[in-house]
């Protein structure tokens, strides 16, 4: 196995200032750290045990179905007020799916799907074997 001391998502978006103002601005996400100068320039947003890196820019933007997102937050109806606020696109509203999930999806400005995901206290998710307990998702 090898041994992984972190990761990151690398996005190479058609316009990254477009693409910064989102995820910095309107999905709240901290700066972990920046490099370089000018449009070119990189942005590294903390994404929960992740990064999320924005750099260079492309024609194509992601490929449409190859790539998703998905973020976990402690409260779906709070993200969703927030992100409405501030002007998120909600391409599908919070609802419990049939996998006992509570999400609500959205997109960047290149299309890429997020979902916003809040794991019920009820959850298989929140099991943790062998102790009979459940434990917060968060910490996971």
């Amino acid at each position: 196995m090898v041994h992984v001391l972190s990761s990151r998502i690398l996005l190479h978006p058609r316009d990254p200032e477009r693409s910064r103002h989102f995820y910095g601005e309107i999905l709240g996400l901290s700066v972990f750290r920046e490099f370089g100068t000018g449009p070119g320039r990189g942005t590294v947003y903390f994404l929960g045990g992740g990064f999320l890196e924005l750099s260079r820019s492309s024609d194509r933007g992601p490929e449409p179905g190859a790539t998703q997102l998905w973020i976990q937050v402690p409260d779906l109806d709070q993200a969703h007020r927030e992100l409405v606020q501030r002007g998120a696109p909600i391409t599908r509203e919070p609802r419990r799916e049939p996998w006992g999930l509570d999400e609500m999806w959205t997109a960047d400005p290149d299309g890429l799907p997020i979902c916003v995901v809040e794991v019920p206290s009820d959850h298989p998710m929140r099991y943790r074997p062998g102790t009979g307990s459940s434990r917060a998702a968060a910490s996971s």
